[in-house]
């Protein structure tokens, strides 16, 4: 099954976005005629057939849609850029398709990327959905600073992981079946002293994810897997 993604599918009149053209007609060669899918990310895919076979603006005819509900454990990864961009772009691949609900990019004070193209990891984010077949595609967040993330309301468990002092309980003995989650990974260098207390002082509850000592891009991965697992 070939899926092709456009989030205004059911309201635009049946156009597929000219990058969504191009790789539909040049690329895989499709037809008028032709029968194909496309998610709209929000729950939803479409059983659609080609009725204008343009590379520019490919029309298609709504047959039937399916619906998926929303995973109720969602998870939310709050997590600061990686100072190799590739490292970032391989997490939004990764946990796209392990199942995430939204990231959003933290600015923290031991930061070593403080800018991002967002037009590059959106592409990420939609070609990894496709891969995976899900119906829903996470949302990226803008870049953050985290003491005002930290200040947005959150309805579910919201957590910390940081390189502390090995008394915190482990993430998978932490988090409930059904309820959203929100995990905060630092950078590079980890959370400052500062930043972990005020975490903790808007309710976020600290975290280890195991005795080694883990990447940003690992400690997200491996905290939104078992958040994954655990609600299976």
């Amino acid at each position: 099954m070939q899926l092709f993604y456009e989030p205004s599918i059911a309201d635009n009149g049946g156009l597929l976005s000219a990058e969504e053209s191009a790789h539909c007609i040049r690329v895989l060669r499709h037809r008028e005629g032709d029968l194909i899918w496309v998610l709209d990310g929000q729950g939803k895919r479409y059983a659609a057939r080609i009725i204008v076979a343009s590379p520019k603006a490919c029309a298609v005819q709504i047959e039937s849609v399916e619906e998926a509900p929303a995973f109720p454990a969602a998870c939310h990864l709050a997590v600061a850029p990686t100072k190799n961009i590739d490292r970032m772009e391989w997490l939004l691949e990764k946990s796209t398709e392990i199942g995430l609900a939204s990231i959003t990019p933290l600015l923290c004070k031991n930061s070593e990327r403080k800018v991002l193209k967002p037009e590059r990891l959106e592409k990420i984010l939609t070609a990894a959905t496709k891969q995976s077949g899900d119906f829903w595609r996470p949302q990226l967040q803008p870049l953050t600073p985290l003491k005002e993330f930290l200040n947005q309301d959150f309805a579910g468990d919201r957590f910390v992981a940081h390189c502390g002092d090995g008394r915190e309980g482990h993430l998978k003995n932490l988090v409930r079946a059904g309820r959203p989650v929100q995990i905060l990974i630092g950078p590079e260098g980890d959370f400052r002293p500062d930043e972990i207390e005020l975490a903790l002082q808007k309710g976020f509850i600290p975290v280890s994810l195991g005795t080694k000592r883990l990447r940003t891009e690992t400690a997200a991965l491996a905290a939104c897997h078992i958040v994954r697992l655990l609600n299976e």
